[in-house]
């Protein structure tokens, strides 16, 4: 095995052509210290990857276990695993992308006797939402509510086969990467759409925590789990949390509550204008919201945030020039009055 912090000499990237999976290669191109760099995709990616080497295949095909042999694969990065089902061609191309994907890459990768590392984009969608949740998720917790389909689901299953390749191959560092809500100025996401909506649904009797992680603080992470050895499960956020409300307001955008029942229909609305692809779950998140602990990213893996979650959405406004049709300070002003007027009077009476 190599020691730690060598630098890996032939790493392979799954969903090169997504814009992490694109900026990660670049990043990596640039580093001298690896000979070669392999991305794999169904479709080309659109964005400059360096001296990158595309290589076409569906992971779903054994022809992804000829691609890691051949190439003599040290470092595989897996980055395939897909958040909504519209995108994916429906529910049921998502799972077989998500979990029978990831079943025939881990089995070509406990054949190769070239890998030493493999590291995992998850998401803190395996911890769910639901009224239950602790104020902040550290990586051994589980969630407080079943799945019953969907991301979260899929990210479970992704994440068991994982650990059984690790116990397989005990030789194989395994980084399981945890990233909250991504955001930032260029990512596209159905967070980042749906904060651009020039009016923005909330459910009624709800005010979740939200937490991000910014693009480049996710890009830098896998790059050094990639560079370095971190073997283990980290969360990936930023520090701090929003209210729903404030990023909302933070965004000057107008938010219009709707009664719980109904969400789920005006998520199937927009979703069919092609404006935000809601999962079931995403509309849950925005009822309960989550929050996770950060720790072991700083004390473990070494790495402190650039930017916390206020400064992560900060950015992502500021970086789409989005139009604020609301002033965020004006209104937080009023919201104040009013809140002072009601105090005062109850007060009184």
């Amino acid at each position: 095995m190599p020691a730690k912090g060598a630098d890996s000499r032939v790493v392979l990237i799954t969903g090169v052509s997504r814009y992490l999976g694109g900026k990660l290669a670049a990043l990596l191109a640039a580093d001298s210290s690896i000979e070669r760099i392999i991305g794999v995709d169904v479709v080309p990616p659109r964005q400059d990857v360096g001296r990158t080497e595309f290589v076409r295949a569906d992971i779903r095909n054994p022809i992804i276990a000829k691609v890691i042999a051949s190439a003599h694969v040290d470092t595989v990065v897996h980055m395939s695993v897909i958040a909504t089902p519209f995108g994916a061609g429906g529910r049921t191309a998502m799972k077989e992308i998500n979990v029978i994907g990831t079943m025939q890459l881990l089995a070509a990768c406990q054949k190769a006797p070239s890998l030493r590392k493999l590291v995992v984009k998850s998401t803190t969608a395996v911890y769910g939402s639901s009224s239950r949740d602790p104020a902040l998720f550290v990586e051994g917790m589980e969630p407080k509510a079943q799945f019953r389909s969907g991301y979260g689901k899929d990210s479970i299953e992704v994440e068991g086969y994982v650990r059984g390749l690790g116990r397989r191959r005990p030789d194989v560092d395994v980084t399981l990467l945890r990233f909250a809500n991504l955001i930032g100025p260029r990512i596209d996401t159905p967070l980042t759409r749906y904060f651009a909506l020039p009016v923005v649904p909330a459910v009624f009797g709800f005010d979740p925590r939200v937490q991000f992680v910014h693009e480049d603080d996710a890009i830098e992470v896998l790059r050094r789990a990639v560079v370095e050895n971190h073997r283990g499960t980290f969360n990936v956020a930023g520090d701090g949390v929003l209210l729903l409300s404030q990023a909302i307001r933070r965004a000057g955008r107008v938010s219009v509550p709707v009664p719980s029942p109904a969400v789920s229909l005006v998520g199937s609305v927009f979703r069919r204008a092609g404006l935000v692809d809601f999962s079931p779950e995403q509309v849950q998140f925005l009822e309960f919201g989550r929050g996770v602990d950060t720790t072991r990213l700083r004390e473990d893996f070494g790495y402190n945030a650039r930017f916390r979650t206020i400064e992560a959405f900060d950015d992502f406004v500021t970086g789409r020039g989005l139009t604020r049709y609301v002033d965020p300070q004006r209104l937080a002003s009023a919201e104040q009055i009013v809140l002072s007027s009601v105090e005062r009077r109850r007060v009184h009476a």
